[in-house]
């Protein structure tokens, strides 16, 4: 890629993801004490049934990866948006379930979250993820263990996660913090 293309795909990058945060700081739905007491739950469902605001969000997105051969979604609005992105790149999509979500065998990893503890599985066979260039998407970084989880499942199956990115960031919580050496974006951070 020449100099000038960089410079081109950073200025596309920094404008789809002013009008993707205009959009989501608009249409989010903030509710205390869920899922439990002194959490403040950041509900994009608003956002993702938005048109405009969904065709936002997902084309923000697709910039930070463009040449991913593979986008993951974590469980499970991850889902959402790694259909959207990975339809728009025209690659193929997988889901980062919950543990007990898929049939055997898989390789599961637990992680911490801010109300308690959990585990992220994807198949152990049936899809080569080996060499596989990974666009690893969620829909909120907190504290960042998902987030975490999800690539270390990829890289124990001989992945490369080349980019993550969020459509909210809860900076306060340090979760950027846990994650690896691959860039991270966040389409809000607050």
């Amino acid at each position: 890629m020449s100099k000038h293309a960089a410079v081109e795909s950073e200025d596309v990058l920094a404008e789809r993801t002013g009008k993707a945060a205009e959009l989501v700081d608009r249409l989010t739905r903030w509710c205390d004490d869920f899922p439990s007491p002194g959490v403040r739950f950041a509900d994009l469902t608003p956002v993702f049934a938005d048109p405009e605001g969904f065709r936002a969000v997902i084309d923000c997105l697709a910039a930070c990866a463009p040449d991913a051969d593979l986008v993951a979604g974590v469980d499970a609005r991850g889902f959402i948006i790694a259909a959207g992105v990975a339809a728009t790149l025209g690659t193929g999509v997988m889901a980062v379930r919950k543990a007990g979500k898929l049939p055997p065998p898989v390789i599961s990893r637990e992680y911490s979250l801010e109300y308690g503890t959990a585990a992220l599985e994807i198949p152990a066979d049936g899809v080569e993820l080996k060499g596989r260039r990974i666009l690893l998407l969620d829909d909120v970084l907190a504290t960042g263990g998902t987030l975490a989880a999800a690539a270390d499942l990829f890289r124990a199956a001989g992945a490369e996660i080349i980019a993550a990115a969020v459509v909210l960031e809860l900076g306060f919580l340090n979760g950027r913090d846990r994650q690896g050496d691959y860039p991270l974006t966040a389409v809000v951070r607050i």
